[in-house]
């Protein structure tokens, strides 16, 4: 449900977090300004599963400051996101990709907040031997016309790709980056998540696929894409290219712990949180 509060309390939940981090004094005037304008109620936030983990991080961090709010987080697609958001079955939805002109034509009351950014890895199975692949390859690779790793400087390997689900805010950006239009092979493995797709390339030999940054480790084996590691480094500086934007979305402008909880993110010590999570900063 939403909560209108006085939009002067935004600041007073960077205030609690430098308390609580003891960047500044906690001396009774500073404590009575918090306790002075308590938050209280729940806030839910739905959709992209890139934006979800992030998202699950900065809602704990602001009901650490706000004991009164609960902040329930869940996944489903940016597409639900957008859904989410101007139905009102959310306060605030996610989307890992630019808001479609459509999703704002139909519904002109749409605000966007960019909160990070977010690069796109193509990855592998560990097995793999080829390290580096030209955007043209991953297109070659994705629509069905190269399928044995010998045809991009590997060993004789069949490929298996595997791909996100329709309305993926990932696919959604992966093909507006990398497909020029083109279609992802009818045979690709589809998956509901991040974590499914990590893990089915984790465990099928000669398998490829697409991760947000957030979602890297060692049980996937990270391409350079025209010379260049998906490094947060290379997207900063521009050199590694498949980027895109992280959003959250209210119908309309935000309003009480949703208008609060959007201010703490866009803060510094929200940025900070941003950073440590492994996603770019947008301040």
């Amino acid at each position: 449900m939403h909560i209108n509060v006085i939009t002067k309390y935004a600041p007073v939940a960077v205030l609690g977090l430098l308390i609580a981090l003891g960047a500044c004094g906690t001396d009774s005037e500073e404590t009575a300004s918090v306790e002075d304008h308590p938050l209280s109620g729940e806030l839910n936030v739905a959709g992209s599963t890139t934006v979800q983990p992030l998202a699950e991080v900065l809602a704990e961090a602001f009901e650490a400051l706000e004991p009164g709010v609960i902040i329930i987080v869940q996944g489903g697609g940016s597409s639900v996101g957008v859904r989410s958001a101007v139905d009102g079955t959310a306060d605030i939805g996610m989307a890992s990709r630019e808001i479609k002109l459509s999703e704002l034509q139909e519904n002109p009351e749409l605000k966007i907040h960019t909160v990070a950014r977010d690069g796109i890895a193509i990855v592998v199975e560990p097995g793999v031997t080829v390290d580096n692949l030209s955007k043209e390859q991953i297109r070659g690779i994705f629509t069905g016309e190269i399928t044995n790793w010998n045809e991009a400087g590997g060993e004789n390997l069949v490929i298996t790709v595997v791909a996100r689900e329709e309305g993926s805010g990932t696919r959604a950006a992966f093909e507006d980056m990398i497909m020029d239009d083109a279609l992802i092979a009818d045979n690709a493995i589809l998956q509901p998540s991040n974590g499914a797709v990590r893990t089915t390339i984790s465990v099928t030999p000669g398998a490829i696929g697409f991760l947000s940054f957030g979602y890297l480790d060692d049980q996937t084996k990270p391409l350079a894409v025209d010379g260049f590691l998906p490094t947060e480094e290379f997207a900063a500086s521009g050199s590694y290219t498949i980027v895109r934007p992280l959003n959250m979305v209210t119908n309309g402008e935000p309003e009480g712990i949703a208008a609060v909880f959007l201010e703490f993110i866009m803060s510094e010590d929200g940025q900070a949180i941003v950073a440590t999570e492994g996603y770019l900063p947008v301040r």
